[in-house]
C-alpha cells in the first residue's frame, strides 16, 4: 500500500496524541477515517482539525472503551453503517500507562484495566475488524506495542507489569499475524510499532481513565495511595513525598504528565509519520524515535543485565527515557 488516498482507516484512541496525528496525516492525504476514544470531547476536537486540513474527507467520530469487546462490537457496526462493510487500514493505537504493582491487592482494577486496554483493546478490535480488512482488496493492521514490549522495565522504582505484559502481548500477537494472515488473507499485511518517548498525552489521559477524574480533583483518599505507592520506592522520591503536602502531591502528578507531553525527544506528529512511511514501506517492525532504537540495541546487546539497575542508570545517563524512569 504505497499510498492511501481514497482508502478507510479505523483508527483507535483518535481523540489526542498519536492517534489524532494519524488521523491528520491520512486526511491529508486523502484517506477517509473512522475515529474512535473513550473521551468524546478529545475527538470533537480532532474532527475539528480534521476538517480544516481536508473538510472534503469524510471523517466520523466513535465513542468507545476499547477494553469492552461490546463497545468494539458496537463501534464495528457503526462504522459498516457510515463507511461500508470494507476498510483498508486499522490502526490500534489506543492505550493508558499505570504503574501498579501485582502484589498490591487495592490498586488490582487499576492493574487490570491498564492490560485490557493495552492488550485486549488490540485483540477485540482485531477480531471485530479483520473480516472487514478481508473484504477490501489491499488492507493493512497497525498495532501500537512500545519499548516496554522488548524492555519491561521504567527503572528499579517503578512496578510495570500490566503496562509492559500487554505490551508483549502486543508484539508477539502481531508478529504472530504474519503467517496467519499469510495463510488465510496475504492480501492483508501487519505491522508492530514500538515507541519510545513520544510527547502525547497519555500520562494526563491515563490519570482520567483509570480514576475519572483529573489530578486537580484526586480526593483526599486518592492522595493517600498515591502517597504510598510513592513512598514504597524508595530513594529521593520517598524522602520528598515526606514532606508534601496533599496539594502539592496533586501538583507534582499534574507536572509529571505535562512534562511527559511537552519534554519528549519525539512529537506525536514525527511519530505518526514514521509510522505511515513505514507502513507505505511495507515494514512489519517499526521502531519510532531514536531512543527506542538505541534501547532496542541495548536489551539485544546484553539481555542478561537488563533488568539490574545498572541498565536502567546507563539508559537514563544515555540520554533516553529521562521523564520515564524514575
Amino acid at each position: 500500500m504505497d499510498n492511501f488516498s481514497g482508502k478507510i482507516a479505523v483508527v483507535t484512541g483518535g481523540g489526542t496524541g498519536m492517534g489524532r496525528e494519524l488521523c491528520l496525516q491520512l486526511v491529508q492525504e486523502g484517506c477517509a477515517v473512522a475515529a474512535c476514544d473513550v473521551i468524546m470531547e478529545n475527538l470533537d476536537e480532532t474532527k475539528h482539525l480534521c476538517a480544516e486540513a481536508n473538510p472534503d474527507i469524510k471523517v466520523t467520530l466513535h465513542q468507545c472503551d476499547v477494553s469492552c469487546e461490546e463497545d468494539i462490537i458496537r463501534f464495528r457496526d457503526e462504522v459498516v453503517a457510515e463507511h461500508g462493510d470494507k476498510i483498508n487500514l486499522l490502526f490500534n493505537n489506543a492505550g493508558i500507562g499505570g504503574s501498579f504493582s501485582m502484589l498490591d491487592e487495592d490498586t488490582r482494577p487499576q492493574w487490570e484495566k491498564t492490560f485490557n486496554v493495552c492488550w485486549y483493546g488490540v485483540y477485540y478490535s482485531c477480531r471485530a475488524f479483520i473480516p472487514l480488512l478481508v473484504n477490501a482488496d489491499e488492507a493493512h493492521i497497525v498495532n501500537t506495542s512500545s519499548v516496554n514490549g522488548f524492555w519491561a522495565s521504567l527503572g528499579p522504582n517503578t512496578p510495570h507489569t500490566a503496562y509492559a505484559a500487554a505490551k508483549f502481548a502486543v508484539k508477539g500477537f502481531s508478529e504472530a499475524l504474519i503467517t496467519d494472515l499469510r495463510m488465510h488473507a496475504p492480501h492483508v499485511g501487519v505491522s508492530v510499532v514500538m515507541p519510545g518517548h513520544i510527547g502525547t498525552s497519555i500520562a494526563i489521559n491515563s490519570g482520567k481513565v483509570l480514576s475519572g477524574k483529573e489530578a486537580a480533583e484526586m480526593t483526599e483518599e486518592d492522595i493517600k495511595g498515591v502517597r504510598e505507592r510513592m513512598m514504597k520506592t524508595g530513594g529521593e522520591l520517598a524522602e520528598a513525598v515526606m514532606n508534601l503536602s496533599d496539594d502539592q502531591i496533586r501538583a507534582v502528578m499534574h507536572q509529571r504528565g505535562i512534562d511527559f507531553r511537552d519534554n519528549a525527544p519525539t512529537s506525536a506528529g514525527e511519530a505518526s509519520e514514521t509510522i505511515l512511511d513505514a507502513v507505505k514501506a511495507g515494514k512489519w517492525r517499526i521502531l519510532v524515535g531514536d531512543d527506542a532504537v538505541r534501547l532496542d540495541a541495548r536489551v539485544r546487546n546484553d539481555p542478561e543485565s537488563a533488568y539490574e539497575i545498572d541498565f536502567a542508570q546507563a539508559v537514563k545517563e544515555g540520554g533516553d527515557l529521562i521523564e520515564l524512569i524514575k
